[in-house]
């Protein structure tokens, strides 16, 4: 069976550092951080006061009250970065075959808000148990995608992919099988997360995982710099319409990238930690070169999962130096999460559309707040640091990785 072609037709991103693809690029490219100290609830007994958090934005901008008010945060993103996505692709509503269109995402929590309210609300009762009607239908991590179909009558596969942080990048990979085999023309894919909140704060700051430079939250997102103390939390979402690359064609749409390839592994090691040596990366990788028919001489950039922890940066690096030999030193390696944050379940969508965006406009956005040299890191690495590099992209490709060991690779090609 010939597989069939698949290519990116359309884009949306909402951001900590931009509500739109074109405002979240014109920041990535500029090195703009998205940190600051969080404003959704007061965090000043927290060990850690900050996060990357979406900025100017209300959500009755975009979506009917009443219906906002039955959707989670993380559906609220996930509509409105896909409702971008689907406006830029063009798509002719209304001469789509609906059952050959589906909406596959991801998600590593779902509605944590939603959930942490009402056990609080029950918790300050007399025990009576007073719910909302819509307590499970606003927080189940499944509800995203099936918001989106509601919106638009898409009847085709229509899922959430669960792996933690590599959640939207799994989403991705689904997406892209579904279409190589024939069974859909279009599919809404990315992934969407809200967990700055009291429990996400809580829980990550309990598990020694998250940066706590309050004194300076703009530089605290420090990936591969000697002094990086953790993650900074972010939120938001990102969406990509990827298409049958004949069906595009027919309808004369604009096409950012082909997608060539994704690739899964597994650590098989530890529950949040990665393993020393990269060993699941270096496999993920391999597989995903292999799944795109590319060797590593064909990659130009690559988009790190790069969080800013001590373990991970360096581990995700030695797997990079591992497979792609001495090609690694002319590669342009990035951290996204730099400025954004980490997305968790969403990571893998805006760090794709980084990618894409970066291949369309030939520059490499930068890693920012780099300022001492971790000598547990290859020198010879281009990381890409503080300052945008202009790059003529061929192959992209986007590393993300989730709490179990879960990996992800996706990677994108210039269309022949």
């Amino acid at each position: 069976m010939e597989l069939k072609r698949v290519v990116v037709t359309g884009l949306g991103a909402l951001t900590p550092i931009g509500n739109t693809k074109d405002e979240y690029w014109e920041a990535l490219i500029s090195g703009k951080s998205g940190a600051a100290r969080v404003t959704h609830f007061d965090p000043e007994k927290f060990k850690t006061k900050f996060a990357c958090e979406i900025k100017n934005f209300e959500v009755t901008d975009f979506i009917d009250r009443k219906l906002a008010k039955r959707m989670d945060k993380f559906s609220q993103y996930a509509m409105v970065a896909s409702d971008e996505a689907i406006a830029d692709s063009k798509l002719d509503l209304d001469a789509l075959n609906k059952l050959r269109v589906g909406v596959i995402w991801g998600a590593g929590i779902g509605g944590l808000e939603t959930f942490q309210e009402e056990v609080l609300n029950f918790a300050a009762g007399d025990g009576t148990p007073r719910f909302n009607p819509f307590f499970i239908p606003k927080m189940i991590a499944d509800i995203a995608p099936g918001n989106i179909s509601i919106k638009y009558g898409f009847m085709g596969p229509n899922y959430t992919t669960v792996s933690a942080c590599a959640s939207s990048a799994n989403s991705m990979i689904d997406a892209l099988n579904t279409i190589r085999l024939g069974s859909c023309d279009v599919i809404i894919t990315g992934g969407s997360e809200a967990a700055v909140t009291i429990a996400g704060m809580g829980g990550f700051n309990a598990m020694h995982a998250m940066s706590t430079r309050n004194d300076d939250p703009q530089t605290a997102s420090r990936p591969f710099d000697a002094n990086r103390d953790g993650f900074v939390l972010g939120e938001g979402a990102g969406a990509i319409v990827l298409e049958e690359y004949e069906h595009a064609k027919a309808r004369g749409a604009k096409i950012y990238a082909e997608v060539v390839g994704g690739g899964l592994s597994s650590d098989a090691y530890h529950m949040t930690a990665p393993h020393p040596e990269g060993i699941g990366v270096v496999a993920v990788m391999k597989n995903c070169l292999e799944n795109a028919g590319l060797s590593p001489e064909d990659v130009d950039h690559i988009n790190t999962h790069g969080t800013s922890t001590p373990l991970g940066d360096v581990a995700e690096l030695k797997a990079i130096s591992e497979v792609f030999g001495s090609h690694a030193k002319n590669i342009n390696i990035n951290s996204t999460k730099s400025m954004t944050g980490h997305l968790l379940g969403a990571a893998g969508a805006i760090e794709a559309i980084a990618s894409i965006l970066a291949m369309e406009h030939g520059i490499v956005p930068p890693t920012i707040n780099h300022e001492t040299v971790d000598e547990n890191i290859d020198p010879e690495l281009n990381l890409t640091l503080n300052k945008a590099q202009k790059r003529d992209i061929k192959v992209a490709m986007s590393n993300t990785f989730g709490f179990g060991g879960h990996n992800a690779c996706v990677v994108f090609k210039k269309l022949d």
